[in-house]
């Protein structure tokens, strides 16, 4: 049997498209063309970034949604079909982060990161794979991070969230083969996002100077959300038949200077 060609019209829902990641990825999809489904928790911002789509040409439509809750992502993924029709990508991208020494947070506050970025990707996953399995097409890109190859102190939440979503993904490349839907990561190195920038002062300086000790901030140069946009679509637009199973990025550092011989 051979794969299917993509189809003309792929509707995108993307997960945390209110800033940051999503919106870029949003922003830049539905600006070559893809119907897009914009979610996120703050409609507002989804709504004004839905005109700009829709002002451009574009198509685009605001849901909102939770990814901590069932409810709120089966009826952000029913809200998108309905309008757009059946998703044929998916980015999985919401999240926040909380900082603080593993034997210092509470319990809760722990879970919480567990819950949004590891759980609430699997619920979106849950939501929309077996659809695609069905149709034998279709993408699901996470959002994963350089957190999992390089983990970093104040961050132990995230990290083991990061680490579970790529053992996620390593059983579902198994599961899906022979599918016909392809999911992958994208591991985003430092990037200029509003994620964490609601952090104490203090506690941030304080993990930064960890970060430097154990070698973890070599530069202070950071990605731009729209870099990691561009790896979201280099992976959902290769042709059926190939999969780009994770796609890493990195900031450069600065240009150093050069020598005349």
């Amino acid at each position: 049997m051979r794969f299917q060609p993509h189809p003309d019209r792929r509707p995108v829902l993307v997960a945390g498209a209110s800033s940051g990641i999503g919106e870029a990825t949003a922003r830049r999809l539905g600006g070559l063309g893809y119907p897009v489904a914009l979610g996120a928790r703050r409609v507002d911002k989804l709504a004004a970034l839905a005109d700009e789509i829709n002002g451009a040409g574009g198509e685009a439509v605001a849901v909102e949604l939770d990814v901590t809750s069932d409810e709120s992502v089966s009826s952000a993924v029913k809200s998108a079909q309905d309008v757009l029709g059946p998703l044929e990508i998916v980015v999985s991208g919401a999240g926040d982060l909380q900082i603080g020494r593993a034997h210092e947070m509470a319990v809760d506050e722990w879970a919480a990161q567990i819950d949004v970025h590891l759980v609430g990707a699997y619920r979106l996953y849950r939501a929309v794979v077996p659809d695609m399995i069905e149709r034998r097409r279709g993408d699901f890109v996470f959002i994963s991070s350089d957190v999992v190859s390089h983990p970093r102190p104040w961050s132990s939440a995230y990290v083991a969230a990061k680490f579970g979503v790529e053992g996620l993904v390593a059983t579902a490349y198994m599961e899906l083969e022979g599918t016909g839907v392809r999911t992958g990561l994208v591991r985003p190195g430092q990037t200029m996002t509003g994620m964490g920038m609601n952090l104490d002062q203090k506690a941030t300086e304080s993990m930064l100077g960890d970060w430097v000790e154990f070698g973890l901030a070599r530069h202070g140069h950071f990605l731009e959300p729209d870099n990691l946009a561009h790896a979201v679509l280099a992976m959902v637009t290769l042709p059926p038949g190939a999969h780009m199973k994770a796609v890493d990025v990195e900031a450069e550092g600065k240009l150093t200077a050069t020598t005349s011989g």
